[in-house]
């Protein structure tokens, strides 16, 4: 069975932030789980692209915009949203082969440090997923302007700010599966995962 399209997770991540504004202050930013998303994509015999996503992020980001570097960011992904687009291969994913959803119904990232690096930035921290954390590197996009969102039910208007993209090893986390071997000897399976995660956050 294929695993699907992710983004963050994870990563990667991926997290987009705001630019500085003068006289603007650090403040939190709740990630908004009804525009936010992590998407994966993992290669098939060595020929596809197999690609997939989860939703239900939740989470927060403290952002500085006075000194980036003093970002943290905070987030869970609902696991048992996983979404290939083919349903047997999603509740294939939701099994103990893979994610074991009944076990371990979420992963977490949880942010350690934010270094510059060059024309991007490094989001380093630790990634929790089917019972397993190990630490991560994100690459953060340079920063993206904020825009003004809808006014919240109390009147106030939202500023929004997109946000990180990393690989990372499926089997250090225990996702071992391999498939039946081919014909060819090709693994089922790549063991290498790209992950972005693309958070819309509002405070």
């Amino acid at each position: 069975m294929k695993i699907g399209r992710m983004t963050g997770l994870a990563t990667g991540i991926l997290l987009a932030l705001g630019t500085t504004m003068a006289g603007a202050q650090a403040k939190d930013y709740k990630i908004d789980p009804n525009h936010s998303e992590a998407d994966f994509s993992i290669k098939h015999l060595a020929i596809s692209t197999v690609h997939g996503s989860f939703h239900g992020v939740t989470g927060v980001v403290h952002f500085d915009p006075a000194d980036v570097t003093k970002t943290s960011v905070e987030a869970t992904i609902d696991v048992t949203t996983v979404n290939t687009g083919i349903a047997a291969r999603d509740t294939h994913l939701k099994s103990a082969d893979f994610f074991e959803v009944a076990k371990f119904p979420t992963m977490t990232f949880k942010s350690t440090s934010v270094v510059k690096a060059g024309d991007h930035y490094d989001l380093k921290g630790d990634l929790t997923m089917h019972g397993v954390t190990k630490p991560v590197t994100l690459r953060l996009d340079p920063p993206s302007k904020a825009m003004p969102g809808n006014p919240g039910r109390d009147g106030k208007v939202l500023e929004h700010r997109g946000f990180m993209a990393t690989t990372i090893n499926r089997k250090e986390f225990g996702l071992l599966w391999d498939g039946s071997p081919t014909s060819t000897g090709d693994k089922v399976l790549s063991d290498d995962v790209k992950v972005e995660i693309d958070i819309d956050a509002a405070g």
